[in-house]
């Protein structure tokens, strides 16, 4: 990391460059200095991503309620690492998944305020749903095969039937909205939290321009009783979008169940809890 930085960003050479306390799959990322950071793709499928932030964010933070990450550099293959990289300016804040938020509903409103402000953005030219975005933002159709397979191996673990219900439904409620910008992996661990409140929205790897319904599955994901009925309320959604957010909720939780290896029950019980409460809000607005 040093010798990129030396090589590419002589200005920033010398200062220190520190792994991040909590990383993600898709890139490594470290601190550079006290006020940057510098993320690295893990693997070619994640490359995309890299130019697309570059060109986009600039473009849409104007827009946006909080801030998103300010991209400063766009860097090379070299030194023996095989794909582009970026510099960006370093948000302060902690996850959701770590932070102390003072008011979960108050904080489901502001994360819908930021998604309606996204989806308010102009589309235009935006990277159409699909590969780069790991077919967020397209019908949840393109994971039908899987997630059936997925109910086939679980079998012993979810109701296949009324998973698979709830799975039909979110493919009949064919979306015929226009296309609007989606994020594609709004999680608490892509929310920074400070003084109890929303305060960045980071990694926008898998947005695009497409259908919004994957960006409504943190209402189960994160939120549940009065917080996830706020969130409903304000990202002010029509039932078909609620469907197909389902389905896409219901996929994720199948998945990782399966993929999960090394059997953590901690985890298994919350992909369990996501199910349950995806089929049982699908048969409660039947």
């Amino acid at each position: 990391m040093e010798r990129l930085i030396a090589a590419q960003f002589p200005q920033w050479s010398g200062l220190p460059v520190v792994p991040v306390e909590v990383d993600g799959w898709d890139n490594r990322t470290y601190r550079l200095g006290d006020a940057m950071t510098v993320r690295l793709p893990t693997a070619a499928g994640y490359v995309p991503a890299v130019e697309k932030e570059h060109v986009w964010l600039p473009r849409l933070a104007p827009s946006l309620p909080v801030p998103v990450p300010p991209v400063l550099a766009l860097g090379a293959p070299g030194e023996g690492y095989p794909f582009p990289w970026s510099v960006r300016r370093w948000l302060p804040g902690e996850t959701a998944a770590r932070g102390h938020i003072a008011d979960l509903p108050g904080f489901a409103e502001s994360v819908a305020e930021f998604l309606r402000a996204l989806q308010r953005c102009d589309p235009a030219g935006g990277p159409a749903a699909g590969e780069h975005s790991w077919y967020r933002g397209t019908p949840p159709a393109y994971y039908d095969a899987q997630t059936r397979r997925c109910l086939t191996l679980l079998a012993d673990r979810v109701d296949t039937d009324r998973a698979r219900a709830v799975w039909e439904a979110a493919l009949a409620a064919e979306w015929h909205g226009d296309p609007v910008w989606f994020h594609g992996d709004i999680a608490s661990g892509n929310l920074l939290v400070r003084d109890g409140e929303l305060a960045a929205v980071i990694d926008f790897g898998t947005s695009g321009v497409g259908d919004p319904a994957c960006d409504l599955v943190i209402a189960w994901t994160m939120f549940d009783g009065d917080s996830r009925e706020a969130f409903r309320a304000a990202v002010a959604q029509d039932p078909g979008t609620w469907a197909r957010a389902r389905g896409w909720a219901l996929w994720k939780a199948l998945l990782n169940l399966v993929l999960d290896t090394d059997a953590d029950p901690v985890r298994a019980a919350e992909e369990l809890r996501v199910v349950d409460a995806v089929v049982g809000e699908h048969e409660a607005f039947a």
